[in-house]
């Protein structure tokens, strides 16, 4: 694997929970490795995540160019939020920090769902290449992707969006849905009432729904109420990794 395949690339998914990572095929953006997870260490903090992705790199014997999605807004490869992650991420120089401990390598980093994004329309279902399109991942947050005729406007970052005494994603995300115990029906309801508040904001034509939870997809999205197509995501949450290493092959620099 330490040969670097021109059809092959390196996908690193640093979530709040667990940093995610496989090499990928990308022909068919299928996983070429199994996918490799280190639980993101605690306090957050730039230095010691950057070690952690060095350690997935030596795991799957990769030491070619490697594409990183973090949970902030990312512009010029500077971190300038940190949303389920250590504060002290914003304002760092992204391209310094993993250069440091992956070495002078070709690095790209991007904001997580704005990966996912890409990932749905190269590999996903053609419904999210069309159009206006909205992209949630549901998982420690609620992750955006604006898409147009499949054409991202990145860092869009709507979970933070205010709603009613709180943000959405601290309303709806599937976090909330595990801490609070929530049935399915609890939680499509409380997803239903930010995905209304989305489409009163910005009309897409389409949702594509992602993370973890869109696996039990038919548990809730036929539940929701919005007058848009919702669809599952085809690439669930293996859509980070995948637009990750999508991103480095690309030059993709937001």
């Amino acid at each position: 694997m330490t040969e670097h395949n021109s059809d092959l690339s390196f996908g690193v998914d640093i979530g709040g929970s667990g940093v995610k990572a496989a090499v990928v095929d990308m022909k068919t953006g299928e996983f070429v490795t199994e996918r490799l997870k280190i639980a993101t260490p605690q306090p957050a903090n730039p230095d010691a995540v950057a070690e952690v992705v060095k350690e997935l790199m030596e795991e799957a014997d990769w030491n070619g160019p490697v594409g990183i999605t973090v949970p902030a807004v990312v512009k010029n490869q500077i971190t300038r939020s940190a949303a389920n992650i250590g504060g002290d991420w914003i304002g760092t120089d992204c391209q310094e920090l993993f250069r440091k401990h992956l070495g002078n390598r070709e690095i790209a980093v991007l904001n997580d769902a704005d990966a996912a994004g890409l990932a749905e329309v190269a590999y996903g279902d053609e419904q999210a290449r069309s159009g206006s399109v909205m992209l949630l991942t549901f998982g420690t947050g609620i992750g955006s992707a604006l898409l147009m005729d499949g054409n991202l406007y990145p860092n869009s970052e709507l979970g933070h969006l205010p709603f009613g005494h709180t943000s959405c994603e601290k309303w709806a995300s599937s976090a909330v849905k595990e801490k609070e115990d929530l049935s399915f029906k609890e939680w499509a309801k409380r997803v239903d009432q930010v995905m209304h508040e989305y489409a009163r904001l910005f009309s897409p034509q389409t949702f594509v729904v992602g993370g973890g939870i869109s696996r039990k997809a038919d548990k809730w999205v036929p539940l929701l109420t919005v007058e848009q197509k919702v669809v599952p995501a085809q690439l669930r949450n293996k859509a980070g990794i995948v637009g990750a290493a999508m991103a480095v092959r690309d030059g993709f620099r937001p």
